[in-house]
């Protein structure tokens, strides 16, 4: 159930929500098409007389500085632009998700701030404008569309419709879907993931990408791990990021092991996103991820994680 439409049977003077990280490109589907992953941003706000943060979990100081919070700030940009007077909240976050390292931290919270925006402002929106609304902000619309429907996400933004929805379709994985994440220590900034992106790409290479991003499609609705292996070659991005995250071509050695099959960015990166056989075992595959950081010199923090079939949503405790 959506924060959207529960919020009519919600006190106004609450909400508490749980947003899931997510991972977008997936390898060649490039700012099109994203997976929710099973750990969460926890919100739980209260109208108050002026704005404050409690916070626990990762990036502590980076979640409650006031200044400058993106939650705080799509909150109030959302309820200005609506015309609605502007409810001071009083948060508490338990943040599980990596803060500029590729794991949808900042789609999530724009995302909180709009359902925070909508629920107390009495906002009748649907799920397409606030993913659309996130979108534009963040602007590409593959983590806002998979962190507020889970699953796997396919989106676009709508350039024709005047109200800045976006174009979504969620898609339910078929099958088990293990997931490790290697997330370094340094963060990456959109930005500079963005600047190293040639302006044009070759024939061949655009090609190959749509070809792998429809074959990366089939590999999750059919539950073919075999399909999924050769989806996740990609022309368009992460050769160009390779230099910024060496996590990347470390472990795209590793495509090919019985365990493992295959390694893409999370998002921008720095960290990736480590594909692991279903019929193998989480321990094993860590163990090999590990001993392949090692050989290279390289380090990271190992999260096994899976697809989280169910995207933003309210939370009876905190």
């Amino acid at each position: 159930m959506s924060p959207k439409s529960s919020t009519k049977r919600k006190s106004p003077e609450r909400l508490k929500l749980a947003l899931p990280a997510t991972s977008a490109n997936l390898g060649p589907a490039f700012d099109a098409a994203a997976i929710a992953m099973d750990f969460y941003i926890r919100i739980d706000a209260a109208a108050a007389e002026e704005f404050s943060i409690e916070t626990t979990g990762r990036d502590e100081e980076i979640c409650g500085k006031l200044e400058n919070h993106l939650i705080l700030n799509t909150h109030r940009d959302v309820l200005q632009a609506a015309g609605r007077p502007i409810t001071p909240l009083a948060l508490k976050i338990k943040n599980d998700i990596p803060i500029g390292k590729g794991c949808g931290s900042s789609a999530a919270a724009r995302l909180a701030g709009i359902a925070m925006a909508v629920h107390f402002g009495r906002l009748r929106w649907t799920d397409a404008q606030i993913i659309g609304e996130a979108s534009r902000r963040e602007h590409h619309p593959d983590n806002a569309a998979a962190c507020w429907m889970g699953g796997l996400a396919v989106a676009k933004m709508d350039a024709a419709n005047e109200q800045g929805e976006a174009l979504v379709a969620s898609i339910h994985p078929k099958g088990k879907w293990p997931l490790l994440l290697a997330i370094p220590d340094r963060s990456l900034s959109t930005e500079a993931a963005r600047g190293v992106l040639p302006a044009e790409y070759s024939r061949a290479d655009v090609v190959t990408n749509v070809q792998n991003s429809m074959l990366l499609l089939a590999a999750f609705t059919e539950g073919r791990p075999d399909l999924l292996t050769a989806a996740l070659d990609d022309r368009i991005h992460q050769p160009y990021r390779a230099a910024l995250c060496p996590l990347l071509p470390s472990l795209q050695k590793l495509k090919g092991k019985k365990e493992i099959l295959g390694a893409v960015l999370s998002g921008a990166g720095p960290s990736v996103l480590v594909f692991v056989h279903p019929r193998a075992s989480m321990k094993k595959a860590v163990k090999l991820v590990s001993a392949c950081l090692s050989a290279d010199g390289l380090d990271a923090e190992l999260l096994p994680t899976s697809i989280a079939q169910r995207g933003a949503r309210l939370e009876p405790h905190l």
